[in-house]
């Protein structure tokens, strides 16, 4: 029986036509952009391209578009490299406790090495109040990162509001919009009032290893890689030119014109709320009002995040704990715990993350297994 896929906030399948479009970079045009023969010219002329076609797409000029290998060096990069710039200024930064782990860690790792870190309150709904941030920025805050929209539970972020706090008040601010891409409404990257933006593109059927970050003119963060002049000497390392060309085409296609179906995922994701809150000792703490249409997440009393995700495996349903990330991982959900939830809650957490190719038939299918599954696992 085909696996019935509720995890597309962990990865999308990679659209054919990107796949085709990719094609040609791993074959005929497979020069290094930085060589100065023929096939490499050829692949230096595709890479300012993709360049240009990217920043059409989010509004931006060309050389604030710097292209890295997905979500993860983006965030890095971003935060790091303004750190490195900026650490003469004042060693305060501001994140908020429900970010990705690829911003979360930083910040750690940053804190265990002299900086001083906010770390921002979030309501029930994991919600950051933007009035507490402006009353938590200082004179030597350099940095404020906070995510548009969450992986776990799909909250929405007010980044708009955040971002035009930070702006006024002369500080950085950073988003990871790894997850808000393809989902939601977008104009363009002016919409965030951010300083730097997080790109990933297997969030939204583009291929794995690809993303880029925003990086807002005239804004030089230092490299985190060195070795060539690559990316305007902003990210060392040969072009995964392939891989660029399958963001590109991702980007084009499913961002302007969102390819998460958002009246349709969320009358699935209600449906399933539906079969969900028939189980007694169940507890929806996904937004449908302020959140991600395709996301659903819950918490079942009397049973653990890993035997539920099994249980659910074993009957052909792909679900989440979480990040995908963290995957296998026994520590409980950060995200869960900052929203105030105890530790054995935040360690019985189910994602639905519902995408294009889904069916009704399919949420039917999970709707009357699910309560089915829960009841197994707690006998």
């Amino acid at each position: 029986m085909q696996p019935i896929y509720f995890d597309y906030n962990a990865t999308t399948p990679l659209d054919r036509g990107v796949k085709e479009a990719m094609i040609p970079y791993l074959d005929t045009i497979f020069g290094n952009p930085s060589s100065v023969h023929q096939l490499g010219r050829d692949a230096r002329v595709a890479l300012d391209s993709a360049r240009e076609r990217c920043a059409r797409v989010l509004g931006s000029k060309a050389s604030e578009v710097v292209f890295t290998s997905g979500g993860t060096e983006s965030n890095n990069l971003a935060i790091f490299g303004v750190v490195r710039l900026l650490e003469g200024r004042g060693r305060h930064l501001i994140t908020s406790p429900t970010e990705h782990h690829s911003v979360l860690h930083c910040f750690q790792y940053l804190a265990r090495n002299g900086f001083d870190v906010t770390y921002l309150n979030v309501d029930a709904n994991g919600r950051v109040d933007p009035v507490q941030v402006a009353e938590s920025i200082r004179k030597e805050t350099i940095l404020v990162s906070v995510m548009a929209a969450n992986n776990e539970t799909g909250m929405i972020q007010p980044v708009p509001e955040i971002g035009a706090i930070c702006r006024q008040k002369g500080v950085l601010f950073h988003t990871d919009a790894s997850q808000f891409f393809g989902k939601e409404p977008f104009a363009s990257i002016c919409q965030f009032n951010a300083d730097l933006v997080t790109v990933c593109a297997h969030k939204f059927h583009g291929p794995k290893g690809a993303g880029a970050l925003f990086i807002k003119s005239p804004l030089l963060p230092h490299p985190l890689l060195f070795g060539g002049g690559h990316e305007n000497e902003r990210r060392a390392g040969t072009e995964n030119l392939a891989a660029i060309l399958g963001l590109t085409m991702a980007l084009e296609q499913f961002v302007r014109d969102p390819v998460f179906p958002a009246e349709r995922l969320r009358k699935f994701a209600e449906q399933l709320r539906e079969a969900t809150e028939s189980v007694p000792g169940t507890q929806v703490i996904s937004s449908n009002k302020s959140g991600l249409a395709n996301t659903l997440s819950f918490l079942v009393e009397g049973c653990d995040s890993i035997a539920l995700m099994a249980g659910l495996d074993l009957e052909g349903v792909c679900a989440s704990s979480g990040s995908a990330c963290s995957a296998g991982s026994l520590e409980p959900s950060h995200v869960v715990s900052a929203m105030g939830y105890p530790r054995h809650l935040a360690n019985a957490l189910v994602r639905f993350s519902l995408g294009r190719e889904n069916t009704r038939t399919e949420v039917e299918r999970v709707a009357e297994l699910l309560p089915i599954v829960i009841k197994r696992l707690r006998n």
